[in-house]
């Protein structure tokens, strides 16, 4: 049956919408960091944390340095062979003021080829099969990552224990067919942690949970917990871990009567996917507060400054 909202409607595709990505990943080679060049990936809330899990992933694949910024915050005194922007509507203020200024050859990846972005990028990938009408990103970012991983798979740059984006879509079909327990969906407060590329997906989990259900979320890297943030963990909140956990870290959220979630951990789902539970478990606990998922107080397709 279709979902009544179409934020569930759109998050329900993202495995066949990676799938569609890892095939184009091989036709679009040159418009995608080539071997060796020094990159700058660059996007506004959601695409930012994409691009600093894709910034991990290539460095750790060897395939070139890597930075990843906020586009607000580009320093354009540094020297980089290509920058990388992303962008769902192509329409952000703050991404088309940095094409306009920067020098280095670009590339824009984007839901929308007919807006601004598209000629003042030197070159486009267009995703526009996972462009979304609802607010909130879920398919759109995922896409882009997957994207993103598969070109390293093609050249031959995909690190050591990150699985294929093949496998990534298989576990988030099987993630789908779940549902959300409803001891997670009772929890007041997440703390989502990642190590790696996987840091990435916790900020973005955090986020997606923030704007889709207006829940008390923190995002950190998994080291950084023991260092302040397992103060506020308690019985009825959960930390949710990206990734393998550093050792003695599940023992430590036990002992102060935390929520575990760890799947996407050694020999577990692949954290992609796990995002995916993530989006599942936004919309269940945004309907459960009867929010409207698809359109988030205070939030907007795309940020269009005067």
């Amino acid at each position: 049956m279709p979902h009544p909202s179409l934020t569930g409607e759109e998050l329900a595709t993202q495995p066949a919408d990676w799938r569609t990505a890892a095939a184009l990943a091989a036709q679009t080679g040159d418009a995608l960091p080539r071997r060796g060049e020094r990159v700058a990936v660059v996007g506004c809330g959601t695409p930012w944390f994409i691009a600093q899990s894709y910034a991990a992933l290539r460095e750790a694949g060897g395939h070139g340095e890597t930075d990843a910024f906020a586009a607000s915050e580009f320093p354009y005194g540094r020297r980089y062979d290509r920058v990388v922007v992303i962008s769902r509507s192509g329409t952000t203020t703050e991404v088309l003021d940095l094409l306009g200024r920067v020098k280095a050859p670009t590339t824009a990846i984007t839901g929308d080829t007919s807006q601004p972005i598209a000629r003042l990028a030197g070159q486009l990938v267009d995703l526009g099969f996972a462009d979304e009408r609802s607010v909130v990103q879920t398919r759109f970012a995922t896409t882009v990552l997957a994207l993103l991983r598969a070109h390293l798979e093609v050249e031959d740059a995909r690190p050591a224990g990150v699985g294929t984006v093949a496998r990534a879509a298989d576990d988030a079909e099987r993630v789908l067919a779940r549902r959300i327990p409803a001891e997670l969906v009772a929890c007041e407060q997440f703390t989502f942690l990642g190590t790696g590329w996987t840091n990435g997906l916790a900020l973005e989990a955090g986020l997606k949970m923030r704007e889709a259900a207006l829940a008390w979320t923190e995002s950190y890297p998994a080291m950084e917990y023991r260092h302040g943030p397992i103060s506020i963990t308690a019985p009825g909140r959960a930390v949710w871990g990206f990734g393998p956990l550093p050792e003695g870290l599940a023992e430590q959220v036990a002992g102060v009567g935390g929520l575990l979630v760890a799947e996407s951990g050694e020999g577990g789902i692949d954290p992609l996917a796990d995002l995916v539970r993530v989006h599942q478990l936004a919309l269940a606990l945004a309907e459960s507060r009867g929010l409207d998922p698809d359109r988030p107080r205070n939030l907007t397709r795309s940020v269009i400054l005067a």
